[in-house]
C-alpha cells in the first residue's frame, strides 16, 4: 500500500525535479514566445522580416535589429517610415523568441494579416487547401511552392492548423507576405463555397482513382491535401469534386505533404497555363 503511495505520488525530490522540468517546457514553448502579450506576431529571419518590411498591408509594430543584421537586410531607412527601429544585441532577440529559433539577429513586431474571404477569390485559377496539416514547419514550406505556382490563396482549417506565428513565417521564408492565408471553420463548407465560385476541387489520395492530370477539367483548380499518414478526411473525400492520386515510378509511393504538394502543384499550374 505504501509502495503504491510513493510510486504514485513521488518524493519531495522528485516532485521538485518534476517541476523544474514543467517550468523548462514552458519557457521553451515556441508558440507561446512567438506571441506577444498585445496578440501581435513576432517574426524573425532575415528573408522573412524582409518581406514583412517591404509589404504595405503588413501593419509593424517595432523592430529589434543587430548592426551586422541591419546591413544585411540592405534597406533604406527611408523605406521604414516611421517604424521603431531598435538596435540590440543578438542575446535580447534570443530573450523573446524560442530557444531554438534562427533569428539571424533580427525581430519584427507586427499585426497578423488579415486575409480577404473566400468570396473574394475570382481573380485566381489556383487555389490551395489543407485538411489538417498541423506542423507549422509542413505548411510554411507548402506556402514557399504555393506562392512559387502562382497560388491565390492557402486555405486551411481553424482547428488542428497552425496560425500565423514566427515559425511559419520563418519556414514560409518570406512567403507568407505575398499569399492569402485563409482560414475556415467547416472546410467542407468551404469547398461547396468554391465549387459555386468555379473551382473544381480535386483531393489527393496515394488510392485515388485516376492520375492527377487526368483528373484536371476546364475551369479553375482547388487542390485539398490531407495531413501525412491521416491523409484526407472521410467528410473531405466525399465532398471534392474527383480524388486524384500522384503517380509515382519508385518503390515508394507515399511522399511527404510538401513534396506532394509541389509536385500537385506544378501540374496543376502546367495544365492551366498550357489549356487551350
Amino acid at each position: 500500500m505504501n509502495k503504491k503511495k510513493a510510486d504514485k505520488h513521488g518524493t519531495p525530490k522528485d516532485s521538485h525535479y518534476a517541476r523544474l522540468r514543467r517550468a523548462h517546457r514552458e519557457q521553451n514553448k515556441p508558440v507561446e514566445r512567438m506571441q506577444a502579450d498585445d496578440g501581435t506576431v513576432r517574426l524573425y529571419g532575415l528573408h522573412t522580416v524582409r518581406e514583412a518590411l517591404l509589404n504595405p498591408k503588413r501593419r509593424k509594430r517595432r523592430l529589434l535589429v543587430t548592426r551586422n543584421a541591419w546591413q544585411r537586410l540592405d534597406l533604406a531607412p527611408s523605406s521604414l517610415g516611421e517604424l521603431a527601429v531598435e538596435q540590440v544585441d543578438p542575446r535580447d532577440i534570443d530573450a523573446i523568441v524560442s530557444a531554438d529559433a534562427v533569428h539571424q539577429g533580427v525581430c519584427l513586431e507586427a499585426d497578423a494579416l488579415t486575409p480577404q474571404p473566400l468570396s473574394k477569390l475570382v481573380e485566381t485559377s489556383l487555389l490551395l487547401v489543407l485538411d489538417q496539416v498541423t506542423d507549422p514547419h509542413n505548411v510554411g514550406a507548402i506556402m514557399r511552392s504555393a506562392v512559387a505556382f502562382g497560388a491565390g490563396a492557402l486555405i486551411t482549417t481553424n482547428r488542428h492548423s497552425p496560425t500565423e506565428s514566427g515559425v511559419l513565417a520563418k519556414a514560409a521564408s518570406g512567403a507568407l507576405e505575398h499569399i492569402d492565408h485563409i482560414t475556415v471553420r467547416n472546410l467542407a463548407e468551404a469547398l461547396e463555397e468554391l465549387k459555386s465560385l468555379g473551382f473544381q476541387t480535386v483531393g489527393l489520395d496515394s488510392d485515388g482513382p485516376e492520375p492527377l492530370e487526368s483528373t484536371f477539367g476546364e475551369g479553375r483548380i482547388a487542390l485539398v491535401l490531407g495531413a501525412e499518414g491521416k491523409g484526407l478526411r472521410q467528410k473531405t473525400r466525399l465532398t471534392v469534386d474527383a480524388l486524384a492520386r500522384l503517380d509515382v515510378p519508385g518503390a515508394i509511393r507515399s511522399l511527404n505533404v510538401s513534396n506532394a504538394t509541389a509536385i500537385a502543384l506544378y501540374a496543376a499550374h502546367r495544365h492551366l497555363t498550357t489549356k487551350d
